[in-house]
C-alpha cells in the first residue's frame, strides 16, 4: 500500500482524511477569529484587539489550572483499554465542574491583584465578570476532548469550528442591542461558549456518554488529576511560551503595542494549524494502540509532517507585507516584521506535534511537559531583556528562540522513547507489508 503524506492509514480509518477534516475545521475557525479580530480592530482599535486576545487566553489558563488539565487527560482515559472503567465518565464531569468553579474563584482573586495591570481598559466589575469564561471555556474544552477520546474525531473537529464561528452572530446581535467595548467582548465570548457546549454535550449524549451509574470515583479522579497535572505543566509552559510576551508587552509597551503584536502572533500561528490537526488525530491513535499495534511509523510521520509544515512558513512570510495591512489597516503594518520572525521559530511545529502526540498517547505526558519547559527559560530571560528595548520585535525574537528550543527538546525525548519501541514498530510494519 502506498504511504500517505502522514504515514500509513490507521486501522479502519484514513489518517489523511481525519487530519484534513480537522485541518478544514481549524482553517474555518481561524477565518472566524480573523473576522472577529477585524471587526474589533475596525470598531475599537488595537486596544480592544489586545483585550480580546487576553480574554481568549487567560480564562482558559485558569480553567486548566483548576481542573488539572482534564481536556488533556480525557482522550487517554477514554481510549478502549480504559474507557469501560466504572464511573469514568461521571468522574470526568465532576473534575470538570469542580475544577472549573475553582478556577473561576481563582480568577476573581487574580482580577483584584492583576486586573488593573493586565486589563487597564476594563472596569473591575468587568474583570470579575470574566470569571464566567473560566467555567464556560473548560466545559467546551472538555467536551471537545471527550469527543476526541470517544473515537469521534469528526465531531470534535466540528466543535472546534462552532466554538469560533458562533462568536460572530452573538457579537452582531449584542452590537445591535447597543453593547460596546469590554462588555460586548465578554458576553460575545460567553454566548459562543454556551452554544458550543450545548452542541458538543448533546453529541456526546447521543453517542452514549450518559450511562447508568453516575457516581464519582475519587481514586480514579486522583489518577486523572495526576495524569492531567503532568501534562498541565506542559500546557502552562506552552502558554507561557506563546503568551508571556503578550503580558509583558501589555505591561511595558501598552495596549496599543499589544494589539499590533497580537495580530503578528495570530498571523504567524497560522503555521500551527496543520501541526495542531496532526496532533489532534495522532494523540488518540497512539492512546488506542501499543507501539506493536500501530501501523504508522512515528519517525516517518515526523519527517514528512516536519518538512510540510516548515515549507508552509515561506509563503506566509512572503505574503505578510500584503496581507496584514490589507486586512487590518495601515496601523497594523508594524506587525509584519514580528510575524516573519515568529515564523522562523514556528517552522518546527510539525516535528513537535508528532513527538507530543506520541508521548501523550503512550501515557508519558511528563516527558512532553519537560520538552515544552525547555523553552520557558529562554522565553523569560529574552522577554525581559528584549521587550523593554525592542518592543514587539524583541518579543518576537524571544518567542522564536523559545519555540526552537522546545522543538529540539521534543524531538530529543521522542527519539529516546521510540528507540525503546523500535523492535515492536519494525515487527508491526513487517507484518503489514506481508499482508
Amino acid at each position: 500500500m502506498k504511504s500517505t503524506v502522514f504515514g500509513r492509514a490507521f486501522r479502519g480509518r484514513d489518517v489523511r482524511s481525519l487530519v484534513l477534516t480537522n485541518l478544514a475545521a481549524r482553517i474555518g475557525a481561524l477565518a472566524a477569529v480573523a473576522v472577529a479580530t477585524l471587526l474589533i480592530a475596525r470598531t475599537g482599535g488595537p486596544v480592544w484587539v489586545g483585550a480580546l486576545a487576553l480574554l481568549r487566553v487567560l480564562p482558559s489558563v485558569a480553567g486548566f489550572l483548576g481542573t488539572g488539565a482534564i481536556p488533556a487527560a480525557s482522550p487517554y482515559f477514554l481510549a478502549p483499554a480504559r474507557r469501560d472503567r466504572p464511573r469514568l465518565r461521571a468522574t470526568l464531569v465532576a473534575v470538570m465542574l469542580v475544577g472549573g468553579l475553582g478556577g473561576a474563584l481563582g480568577w476573581l482573586v487574580f482580577g483584584v491583584v492583576a486586573g488593573p495591570t493586565l486589563f487597564p481598559e476594563l472596569a473591575p466589575a468587568l474583570v470579575a465578570l470574566a470569571a464566567v469564561l473560566v467555567l464556560s471555556q473548560i466545559v467546551v474544552s472538555t467536551a471537545k476532548a471527550c469527543c476526541q477520546g470517544e473515537d469521534d474525531v469528526p465531531a470534535s473537529s466540528l466543535v472546534i469550528l462552532i466554538e469560533e464561528i458562533s462568536f460572530l452572530p452573538v457579537f452582531g446581535l449584542l452590537w445591535t442591542l447597543g453593547l460596546r467595548e469590554g462588555l460586548l467582548i465578554i458576553l460575545s465570548l460567553l454566548g459562543a461558549d454556551v452554544i458550543t457546549a450545548a452542541v458538543a454535550w448533546a453529541r456526546l449524549s447521543r453517542r452514549g456518554f450518559r450511562r447508568p451509574g453516575w457516581a464519582v470515583d475519587l481514586t480514579l479522579a486522583r489518577e486523572i488529576w495526576a495524569f492531567g497535572i503532568r501534562g498541565e505543566v506542559g500546557s502552562v509552559l506552552l502558554l507561557v511560551n506563546l503568551r508571556l510576551d503578550f503580558v509583558i508587552v501589555e505591561a511595558v509597551a501598552g495596549p496599543a503595542a499589544l494589539g499590533i503584536y497580537a495580530v503578528a502572533s495570530k498571523y504567524a500561528e497560522l503555521l500551527r494549524v496543520p501541526s495542531d490537526a496532526v496532533l489532534w488525530v495522532l494523540y488518540p491513535h497512539f492512546a488506542r494502540h501499543e507501539p506493536s499495534g500501530s501501523t504508522a511509523n512515528p519517525r516517518t510521520m515526523m519527517r514528512r509532517v516536519g518538512v510540510a509544515v516548515a515549507a508552509g512558513a515561506v509563503p506566509l512570510a512572503v505574503l505578510s507585507p500584503l496581507v496584514v495591512p490589507t486586512l487590518y489597516g495601515p496601523a497594523f503594518a508594524a506587525a509584519v516584521i514580528p510575524a516573519c520572525i515568529l515564523l522562523v521559530g514556528l517552522a518546527g511545529e510539525g516535528l513537535a506535534a508528532v513527538a507530543v502526540g506520541y508521548l501523550y498517547g503512550q501515557g508519558r505526558p511528563g516527558l512532553a511537559s519537560a520538552a515544552t519547559g525547555a523553552g520557558v527559560a529562554v522565553t523569560v530571560v529574552l522577554d525581559l531583556l528584549l521587550i523593554p528595548h525592542l518592543g514587539v520585535t524583541g518579543a518576537a525574537i524571544a518567542s522564536s528562540a523559545a519555540y526552537i528550543s522546545s522543538t529540539v527538546a521534543c524531538v530529543t525525548l521522542f527519539a529516546r522513547a521510540t528507540r525503546v519501541h523500535r523492535p515492536a514498530l519494525r515487527t508491526a510494519q513487517a507484518h503489514e507489508a506481508r499482508s
